[in-house]
């Protein structure tokens, strides 16, 4: 019966996300896919995580929308999040709660699972509580250069301090839930989740796609318009790696971490 009541469940929840605004049409049926997975296959604790990813991140989008109201011109998508968005934040988490189901007797399921939802989680804390910074962020490849709020790459003490909470409140409730060492399991995908956030970062000043506008002289992701109508250039970056791309890779670099500090400490028992 888990997986019709996870289907039920996450047709609900997806429901009410797309009456609410937080999620277009497209990302209403991606997400109900995800949460059917998620939902399904893994249970409540599974649930409770990306239950506490979601609605943290969809409330604090909407409490400092007007602080973001104009760097809107710099990101490629607004706060409704749409199928790209959906699978770049919550890709990764889902092929763990699938693996769990062939491996429900494994711990490596369920770290993968919370250390991709830890990272994107600190990197939306991030991005969403950085324009609070009271000064210029800096460029996370050269420290001493000042670059304008909302830039791909700028990183700053609170936005790295919000990425610091968002794995930390994941990390919280993956060690709750696991019926390993707590301790450990906390310190793990906090670490993993805060340098997920950074990966995030670093693709995001070197090689995610970066787009100029001719009429507003403005760097931008938005392509193929800018927020005013013009056509945007590409100016560098892979052209296929946009943010839903850079979302991804954040989760999965998180899951590389975690998994690979557990490998190190089970060898080292």
């Amino acid at each position: 019966m888990q997986l019709p009541l996870g289907f039920l469940l996450a047709i609900i929840i997806a429901y009410f996300a797309y009456r609410a605004h937080s999620l277009s049409q497209s990302g209403a049926y991606a997400s109900a896919l995800v949460g059917t997975i998620i939902f399904g296959l893994g249970g409540l604790p599974w649930a409770i995580l990306l239950l506490t990813f979601f609605i943290t991140s969809t409330a604090l989008t909407r409490a400092f929308k007007k602080r973001k109201q104009g760097l809107n011109e710099k990101f490629s998508k607004g706060g409704q999040r749409d199928a790209g968005q959906v699978f770049g934040n919550g890709g990764a988490a889902t092929l763990f709660a699938a693996l769990h189901f062939f491996f429900p007797s494994a711990l490596w399921p369920w770290l993968g699972f919370a250390a991709a939802l830890a990272s994107v989680n600190a990197d939306t804390w991030a991005t969403e509580l950085g324009v609070l910074n009271p000064t210029q962020p800096r460029m996370i490849t050269d420290l001493r250069r000042r670059v304008e709020k909302g830039t791909s790459g700028g990183v700053s003490l609170w936005g790295t301090g919000a990425a610091l909470l968002g794995a930390s409140v994941i990390g919280a409730l993956a060690a709750i839930f696991s019926p390993a060492d707590h301790r450990t399991i906390f310190l793990l995908i906090i670490v993993s989740g805060l340098l997920g956030s950074l990966f995030d970062s670093l693709l995001g000043a070197t090689v995610q796609a970066m787009y100029f506008c001719p009429a507003d002289q403005k760097e931008t992701e938005k392509h193929p318009l800018h927020t005013c109508g013009t056509p945007t250039v590409h100016i560098r970056g892979w052209t296929w790696l946009d943010n839903d791309w850079v979302n991804f890779a954040c989760g999965a670099f998180g899951v590389v971490i975690a998994l690979a500090i557990h490998a190190g400490l089970t060898g080292m028992l």
